[in-house]
Parts: C-alpha cells; sequence; structure tokens
C-alpha cells in the first residue's frame, strides 16, 4: 500500500487535504496517510458545532475548530494523537467492511510489541481501554477511512475542549474518559517513540517499505489548499453549518437577573428575545433587528452591544456579561 505525506500539523489544511483526495485522488490501489494535527477539535459533518465544544475555553487556548466530511461524533486532536487515512476503491458502498482497515493496525501495533486487541464493532483496545476511533465516507467509488490513534494525548484538554463547560464536573468527566480510553504509549515498549512509532506504522503498511510515496504536483497541492481557504477555515463551514436550533441561558449579574432565548438557522440569529429583572433605560426592542442575521457568536453579540451602549438597554448589566450568555457557560 502506498503512502502519502499531509503538509503539517494545520488541522484546516489536513482536513481539506482528505476532502480533496477523496474526491481527486482516484487511486487504482488503496493509499494511506498518517498525520499530526495541533491542538483542534474536529466535528462530525451532521453536528451542531455550537452544542459539542467549550468555546470560551476553545478561544482562551487557540484551539481549531474544523468539521469534517464524514459523520460520528466531536474527537480532540492534539501532537499526542496520530491521525491516519485510508483511500481505498471499492465498488459499492455495501460491499466496506471496517475489518478490513483495523485489522492492518492490529498486526502493525502487535507487531511493535502492543497488545492490541480488536473488539465490539471493530474498536482497538489495549487492556480494555479504546485507542483509537474510526470513521469513514463513501463517494464516486471511493471510500475514505481515517481515524485516530491515541499516543500520549492530553486528556485534560480533551474533556474541557468538549462540550462539558462547568467547572464542576470537569474532574469527574476527565475520570471518566481516563477510565475508558488509554494512551499507547503506556503500553508501549520504553525506547518507543513518537516518531519512532509512526515510521515504524508506515514501514508496516507499506509492505515493509516495499510500496513507495505517492508525490502530488503543485497544481493537486494548490487545489487543496484553496479547498482550505474558502471551505474548511471558514466560520460558515465549521459553525454556519449546523442543524437549526433553540438556544436558552439564564445568568444573575450585579446588574439584575437575565434570560437569553436565540434561534438559530445556518448559525446565524433568526429571532431573538431577552427577559429578566434589569433596569434597562430604554426597551432593548429597539435594536432588536440588530441581532436578527448575524452570526451567533459572543464576539459579534458584543459588538451589536457595545455599538449600542450609551443608551443603557440592559440597565448595569455589562456588554461583556451580556455576550457570555451566548457561549452556554455561565449558571446561576
Amino acid at each position: 500500500m502506498r503512502y502519502i505525506n499531509y503538509l503539517g500539523q494545520d488541522a484546516y489544511e489536513n482536513i481539506a487535504m482528505d476532502s480533496w483526495l477523496l474526491d481527486h485522488l482516484k487511486p487504482t490501489e488503496p493509499v494511506f496517510a498518517l498525520w499530526q494535527n495541533k491542538r483542534a477539535v474536529i466535528v462530525g459533518q451532521n453536528q451542531n458545532t455550537f452544542g459539542e465544544i467549550n468555546q470560551e475555553y476553545i478561544d482562551q487556548n487557540q484551539i481549531q475548530v474544523v468539521r469534517r466530511v464524514s459523520g460520528g461524533g466531536a474527537v480532540y486532536h492534539d501532537l499526542g494523537n496520530i491521525c491516519f487515512t485510508f483511500f481505498v476503491p471499492v465498488k459499492q458502498s455495501s460491499s466496506v467492511n471496517f475489518k478490513q482497515f483495523v485489522q492492518p493496525m492490529y498486526e502493525a501495533l502487535r507487531s511493535l510489541g502492543i497488545q492490541a486487541e480488536i473488539t465490539g464493532r471493530n474498536d482497538l483496545e489495549v487492556a480494555g481501554k479504546k485507542i483509537s476511533g474510526n470513521a469513514q465516507r463513501y463517494a464516486g467509488g471511493y471510500l475514505m477511512h481515517h481515524g485516530t490513534l491515541l499516543w500520549d494525548t492530553d486528556v485534560d484538554a480533551m474533556v474541557h475542549s468538549l462540550n462539558v463547560a462547568d467547572e464542576k464536573f470537569i474532574s469527574k468527566a476527565a475520570k471518566s474518559v481516563r477510565a475508558r480510553v488509554g494512551n499507547i504509549k503506556d503500553y508501549a515498549p520504553q525506547d518507543l517513540t513518537i516518531e519512532k512509532f509512526i515510521e515504524a506504522l508506515r514501514y508496516y503498511l507499506t509492505n515493509k517499505g516495499q510500496d513507495g510515496e505517492l508525490v502530488l504536483s503543485e497544481e493537486q497541492l494548490a487545489g487543496i489548499k484553496d479547498l482550505r481557504d474558502h471551505k474548511f477555515a471558514t466560520w460558515d463551514w465549521n459553525y454556519g453549518h449546523s442543524p437549526k436550533f433553540d438556544f436558552e441561558n439564564h445568568a444573575k449579574f450585579a446588574g439584575g437577573s437575565i434570560d437569553v432565548q436565540v434561534n438559530v438557522d445556518q448559525g446565524n440569529i433568526q429571532e431573538i428575545n431577552f427577559k429578566g429583572d434589569f433596569l434597562g433605560v430604554r426597551d432593548w426592542r429597539e435594536i432588536k433587528d440588530q441581532f436578527i442575521g448575524v452570526p451567533f457568536d459572543r464576539r459579534v453579540i458584543e459588538n451589536v452591544l457595545i455599538a449600542n451602549q450609551d443608551c443603557q438597554y440592559f440597565g448595569g448589566i455589562q456588554n461583556q456579561e451580556l455576550a457570555s450568555l451566548f457561549v452556554g457557560d455561565r449558571e446561576d
């Protein structure tokens, strides 16, 4: 099986490369890639990004958020995580068998002295803990099967990045994740580094080095970078592509209590309502239309509030306080 080298550790570019290769590579034989992302949350194609991530933590820690083209749930990536992708010509999607992708990874791990097992729905486990997650998409006679191998990922960052925003539950969630998920490093020979691990996987999957690299042309690379810039790095794709949803939040501040109710479609606010005992000098409905059609984004909301702050529509509640309700991280 031949391999492709991805371009770096930018999640926008790597997820774009997955998508571009599925649509354009057209291999006559299976091709694979091993790659890594810097810190990122990758959400499934059909997920509501707003409901899957802890936006405040992501903003504070400069974590990328990218929507992939395959289904499944949101996952956290960092440089302790190894991503793999297989591109395989398949006559019909009904003939796809997950095991044909899990098996070579299993054999490679065993060859390195890591006692992996295939369990359940073709999950990879070591000592009863899951070390790999998988997803796939079929298009135009080709299957893209991609997944992760947890070498030494930061479990605390994983838990904080996903939708557990309440600090009271963070430690409990991290404990639960550690009970179910394992890092391969903890079960590998002591002299096996992540670099050696990646190289050994590549050697094993290329028929012990007999199958070489598939090199893309400058034109192909330019197509991938264009897809990155105009789709996978955009707010419209990563957030705006979320299904329609309703959002409610409540908080008490020094300036009064307030409830916000929002209807969101394609990432933009369609309807909004504020209720509470705040002492607004003027009726906030005077500026309601300024919220309609704008992105459901804390920073955008705060800009609307700042532009109208002289009228004190929300009394003593500060702009930053009110905008904080739009990330779902406040409670009494």
